[in-house]
């Protein structure tokens, strides 16, 4: 990592480029199968573009798929809820539904993204992570306030 300091806002910025990476691959296709008839026109609207013209973000960079999997490997280091909480938070879903599928408050699953979020900067520095919750507690708030 060099000597580049994690914090965990920076972790945030990474994950949040990893999941906006992952949706812009291709989607996987089951190789073979193909149609070399044409689009059916179903109205004469679609014949000649009167809809909305669809605009697809370019490919990754070879670079950013390399960051996206070192980043998507952070997430190992936490427990698979706290996971779960972290990469939807990335993916940019709302509180509410991550609330729903982790079974808790907003404010614990909060406090679950910010401790994942200085757990992965504690590992990332090669810091000690206390065992302590109350402890590693004190010290997202701490590291999240800088």
């Amino acid at each position: 990592m060099g000597d580049k300091r994690w914090t965990p806002s920076l972790v945030e910025e990474r994950l949040v480029e990893a999941a906006d990476v992952l949706k812009r691959l291709p989607e996987e296709r089951v190789q073979g199968y193909f149609s070399t008839w044409p689009e059916v026109v179903r109205s004469v609207y679609d014949a000649f573009g009167w809809h909305d013209p669809v605009l697809k973000r370019p490919w990754p960079s070879p670079a950013s798929i390399d960051r996206m999997d070192e980043a998507m490997r952070w997430l190992r280091w936490l427990e698979p809820v706290d996971a779960k909480i972290v990469w939807n938070r990335a993916s940019g879903k709302r509180w509410k539904p991550i609330c729903y599928v982790a079974g808790m408050g907003r404010t614990a699953a909060w406090e679950r993204w910010v401790m994942g979020l200085c757990v992965i900067a504690m590992k990332l520095n090669g810091t000690d992570i206390p065992k302590r919750p109350a402890r590693l507690r004190a010290m997202a708030t701490i590291m999240r306030s800088r």
